[in-house]
């Protein structure tokens, strides 16, 4: 595997993350809680496995162009453009959400939830569809 290799691997962790938070939403509204924790811990892990390896790779190869043309342009930086600031955003938000269900204070946990679940399935949807129209569709980025 070389570093080339990572945005195929980032985002097979970030659609993984985004399974587990569907599926832990799913576990909670039906009163499992033990499994909401497991998916949610999971979700967790792969989210911060994605950072950590998306962090890496453009470190280490810097930035990439987008190669598509015409109409894809606008709709991938519109995209982009939503996604970045909600990516950020969100790694507050998680933190804010975690902790008070670490400290057993669901009433906060559910307050701070309202606003982070629908964030951080944003960000993972739409990461995915970068990841696609960046690396898949429109052949590899141009590296600058």
């Amino acid at each position: 595997m070389t570093v080339y290799d990572l945005p195929k691997l980032y985002t097979i962790f970030n659609a993984c993350a985004l399974l587990h938070i569907i599926l832990g939403l799913v576990l909670i509204k039906m009163s499992r809680q033990k499994g909401h924790i497991v998916c949610m811990t999971i979700a967790l892990l792969f989210s911060t496995a994605f950072l950590g390896c998306y962090l890496y790779y453009h470190y280490t190869v810097g930035h990439v162009q987008f190669a598509g043309t015409g109409l894809s342009r606008p709709i991938y930086f519109t995209i982009l453009f939503t996604h970045i600031p909600l990516a950020v955003v969100n790694v507050v938000l998680i933190i804010m959400t975690v902790i008070p269900a670490l400290r057993r204070r669901f009433d906060k946990h559910r307050r701070m939830a309202k606003y982070s679940v629908p964030i951080w399935l944003y960000v993972s949807v739409t990461g995915i569809i970068i990841y696609l129209m960046c690396y898949v569709w429109y052949g590899p980025p141009i590296r600058s």
